[in-house]
């Protein structure tokens, strides 16, 4: 595999540490609360790598011979963001919201050590079914979707039923396109 300097996911998010893990890496997992805030002004599309940016900034002074990967994941569906929905209500009204509907999944990433740094994004559309109410009460009950930008986990129930296809990776739906990850690291 490859030979890196230790390695650390600056996440939380059980998703991402399972995809560095089932990808071969070998690191510690390190956060720090970072306000998610932005510019009222930034197109949608910039917010994940700015969010993922200033994750990374957290650590860098107290970097050496580390390297720092962090992340954000944004649901984007018309001119809005869905973020991690507060309570069952809120999760109820993004659900119905994507029902029937293509959204986009933006993973922002910033890989950063003490001599580089390297940000990137990694875009996937999602087609939603049209979910029925029983349907949305049913995952919200059982799976708890309050971690979960947009209120939806793709390896869960809903991405098995109602996820009809998406165009781009699947591992960026679930939080980190891995496979950019993966090739970015080779490089250091």
């Amino acid at each position: 595999m490859l030979s890196l300097p230790p390695i650390i996911l600056a996440s939380n998010s059980p998703r991402r540490q399972q995809l560095m893990c089932d990808a071969g890496f070998t690191f510690s997992v390190q956060s720090k609360n970072v306000a998610e805030d932005f510019p009222a002004d930034m197109p949608l599309q910039d917010v994940p790598v700015f969010l993922a940016e200033k994750k990374a900034a957290a650590f860098v002074s107290e970097i050496h011979n580390e390297i720092v990967v962090s992340a954000d994941t944004v649901v984007i569906i018309g001119n809005q963001i869905l973020n991690k929905p507060v309570d069952k209500e809120e999760a109820k009204v993004m659900l119905k919201l994507l029902s029937g509907k293509m959204h986009e999944v933006i993973t922002g990433v910033c890989i950063v050590s003490s001599q580089k740094k390297i940000v990137f994004s990694d875009r996937t559309e999602v087609y939603f079914k049209a979910l029925t109410d029983n349907e949305i009460e049913y995952y919200i009950e059982k799976y708890q979707p309050f971690d979960k930008a947009g209120a939806y986990g793709a390896q869960e129930w809903m991405g098995m039923v109602g996820v009809e296809k998406i165009i781009g990776s699947y591992f960026n739906v679930m939080g980190l396109p891995i496979h950019k990850v993966y090739e970015v690291l080779k490089t250091w």
